[in-house]
């Protein structure tokens, strides 16, 4: 059981606000509130505790084609060890978007995103696998994005692995 965690709803009105803040993420609290037949406070509310429970960020996000960044590339590593610990510690490098521990092949793939092509080496060979427990990396550099999108919905799959749907435990019985 979790505590001091704040409760959130996770119902069709939380997959509402979230696709309403996907769609425009400076859309007010009382536009929202009419999509989804709430008060600006209580939809205020709702936004609050699920970004306080972790459901949801709200950032700006930069389309990398669009930026400085030149380069972009998906490194897949192999590992030994703690991959967690390894996933930490591959998640403070400046450059990398994100880290995922994955099966198969690989134990953890990082995309980069890189302002120059001596970036990514020097990230790869400074960086990354000094990091305790890499053991080899495999490159591949993005030639075109071909499809970039963040906006890729909110099925209640999303809501399921929140710090309350773990505290209701076995006494709640999910609604399909």
């Amino acid at each position: 059981m979790m505590t001091g965690v704040p409760s959130i709803a996770q119902d069709a009105t939380a997959a509402a606000i979230a696709k309403a803040l996907q769609q425009d993420g400076r859309r007010s609290y009382a536009d929202i509130g009419k999509v989804v037949g709430l008060s600006r406070e209580a939809v205020r509310h709702r936004i609050r505790s699920m970004v306080s429970a972790g459901v949801m960020q709200i950032v700006a996000v930069t389309v990398p084609a669009h930026s400085s960044f030149a380069r972009r590339a998906m490194i897949c590593i192999r590992c030994t060890g703690d991959t967690s610990k390894i996933a930490e510690k591959l998640s403070t490098i400046e450059s990398v978007a994100y880290v995922a521990l994955t099966a198969g092949s690989f134990d953890a793939i990082v995309e980069v995103v890189c302002e120059n092509d001596a970036e990514p080496l020097a990230l790869l060979n400074n960086k990354i696998r000094a990091v305790p427990g890499v053991i080899s990396t495999e490159t591949l550099d993005y030639l075109k994005l071909v499809h970039h999108q963040y906006d890729w919905g909110t099925k209640r799959v999303l809501f399921r692995n929140t710090p309350d749907h773990h505290q209701r435990g076995a006494k709640q019985t999910e609604k399909q």
